[in-house]
């Protein structure tokens, strides 16, 4: 958030940037812009049948599944032991973190990208696994779906 301080003995307001506890960078950004140059469609807060949400999930221009769980800080990947539910709902998963994160605490079979805002870089590929057909046809249209319906939403908010 930004806010506007008037210093004693000018004239002028100075912005001042307030973290407000809120950890930076944010690396969703940044993971998916990078997911969309790769050539993928990607979702954010994605719904999944076992009622968690994947942060981003990418549909690949093959038909792959990727699952990426964004963490923001140390305390947030601690905290968090729900992406080991993911697992089972992609072909591929990956964390995407911040520059200055720890990258040694996270798990080695896991893909990598490091990500802030405006950019993202795939670090390390993961271990792939290979979706069930019905799984993944079921999770490809619920993407077609889900894609639909936020972009109806935004040509027309009284209908989202």
């Amino acid at each position: 958030m930004v806010t506007f301080e008037n210093r004693l003995n000018t004239n002028s307001l100075q912005a001042v940037l307030q973290n407000e506890g809120r950890p930076s960078p944010k690396p969703l950004r940044g993971a998916m812009r990078l997911l969309h140059a790769m050539g993928h469609g990607a979702l954010a807060e994605f719904p999944l049948k076992s009622g968690r949400r994947a942060d981003i999930l990418s549909l690949g221009q093959q038909g792959e599944i990727w699952i990426v769980e964004v963490k923001s800080g140390i305390p947030d990947f601690r905290s968090d032991h729900k992406w080991q539910d993911y697992l089972e709902w992609c072909d591929r998963f990956f964390f995407a973190v911040g520059p200055d994160f720890p990258v040694d605490m996270l798990p080695p079979f896991a893909g990598l990208l490091i990500a802030d805002e405006y950019h993202g870089l795939l670090v390390r590929e993961p271990e792939p696994t290979r979706l069930v057909g019905s799984r993944r046809k079921a999770l490809t249209l619920r993407f077609a779906h889900l894609a639909a319906r936020r972009l109806s939403g935004r040509q027309d908010p009284i209908a989202g």
